[in-house]
Order: C-alpha cells, then sequence, then structure tokens
C-alpha cells in the first residue's frame, strides 16, 4: 500500500480534482482512502438517543487511483517510489527530489 494515514494527497479526477487534504483513514480491501474535507456528502440521519437528527456532511471514500501524495520538500504530487535497504526495510521516496516521504 503507498498511501498511509497522515500522508497528505492531492486530489486527481472528480469534483473536488486539485483540492489537497490529509489522509484520515485507508481502506485497503477496496482500494479507497478518506481525505479530510474532501468529497463531502450530505447524509439524512435519524435522531436516535442523545443525537439530534437532520442533514449532517461527511467525508465519502476516494478511490486510490484518484489521489496522490504531495511531497513536503518539493510540493510535488507524485508516486512515491519503494526503496528496499541492505536489512530488508521498505522506504517511500520521492520520484522528483529523492526526500524520503513520511
Amino acid at each position: 500500500m503507498i498511501l498511509k494515514k497522515n500522508d497528505g494527497v492531492k486530489i486527481l479526477a472528480g469534483k473536488d480534482k486539485g483540492k489537497t487534504g490529509e489522509v484520515r483513514k485507508v481502506i485497503a480491501s477496496k482500494n479507497q482512502v478518506i481525505v479530510s474535507g474532501v468529497n463531502m456528502v450530505s447524509k439524512h440521519q435519524k435522531p436516535s438517543g442523545n443525537k439530534k437528527g437532520g442533514i449532517v456532511k461527511r467525508e465519502a471514500p476516494i478511490n486510490i487511483s484518484n489521489v496522490a501524495v504531495v511531497c513536503k520538500k518539493c510540493k510535488a504530487a507524485m508516486t512515491p517510489k519503494i526503496n528496499i535497504s541492505d536489512k530488508g526495510v521498505k522506504t517511500r521516496v520521492c520520484r522528483k527530489c529523492g526526500e524520503t516521504v513520511k
């Protein structure tokens, strides 16, 4: 999995194309991510217990193919390259500037 929680990403396709946000959740089984503040949908919610009912805005999942990781050093959207060290540790590296993506 190239994307991880708390990664900065840029939206490449859809109604929010060009927006940036942070990955809140990765759904690996469906190849989807939930990005904060992006792909907002309205959900009609019934009141239950102490929660009020009404129309609630929340983030919907986005397919992984529609987002790209943003490098913190060069601020470019890219697909990270995976380097494997001699000890077998995998690290994600920016293809453009060579900086390690945390």
